[in-house]
């Protein structure tokens, strides 16, 4: 099982790095859209900034995660339906689309404290946010981008399956991060944590239980 995930991931890094399709077009979202909030807004309040923030991180990983089942031809999932077991092609899909969310979240992080500034007080506890908001998102896409993909109108059903699953999860980033931008004391914030957490292992649990049983259509 170890192996064939390896394998597996190695594949999906290598493909990203040939083509560079998602890279390229991750990094010019991002500057885009923070540009034009830049445009719009000039200065906006704390809570306006983490709220904006999580708008434009939760777009970036529709886009960035969608492609992950509905862009692979039928003849290469064939392939793997006879190589590999359906958990370990759904392990890898996850932890690639964790790390390449990652990826996306200090881009975004990065680019939005360079053009609208950093008002962050507890930088520590937002980067954790940032990192328990990467497993959610790539777990909870990666798994509707394969019911997504069993359907004729994928690319339309993606946004709205996410909205109940991902909802939860938004709830208690944004109040984490709200936490961590206010300087609250860690006390109050360590709850949080700990919900989102249990929320990141719930997902993967899930799609880990699911994948097999839409694999098999």
């Amino acid at each position: 099982m170890y192996l064939i995930i390896k394998h597996l991931l190695v594949k999906e890094f290598t493909l990203e790095w040939r083509n560079r399709y998602a890279f390229n077009g991750i990094v010019v979202y991002t500057l885009i859209t923070v540009f034009t909030a830049f445009i719009a807004f000039k200065e906006v309040s704390p809570q306006t900034w983490n709220a904006l923030f999580w708008v434009i991180l939760l777009f970036a990983a529709i886009i960035t995660v969608s492609k992950s089942f509905m862009q692979e031809a039928k003849g290469r999932q064939l392939y793997y339906y006879t190589v590999a077991s359906p958990v370990a092609v759904i392990i890898s899909k996850i932890i690639y689309n964790i790390c390449f969310m990652i990826f996306v979240s200090m881009l975004c992080y990065l680019t939005y404290s360079l053009f609208l500034g950093n008002p962050v007080q507890e930088k520590g506890y937002f980067i954790l946010s940032l990192l328990l908001g990467s497993v959610s998102m790539g777990a909870a896409f990666t798994l509707l981008s394969a019911l997504a993909s069993k359907t004729s109108s994928g690319a339309l059903l993606m946004p709205v399956l996410s909205i109940p699953i991902i909802f939860p999860c938004m709830m208690v980033l944004i109040k984490l991060s709200k936490g961590a931008v206010d300087g609250l004391d860690p006390i109050i914030i360590l709850p949080n944590v700990f919900v989102l957490l249990a929320l990141c292992v719930m997902l993967v649990v899930l799609a880990i239980i699911l994948f097999p049983l839409i694999w098999k259509e």
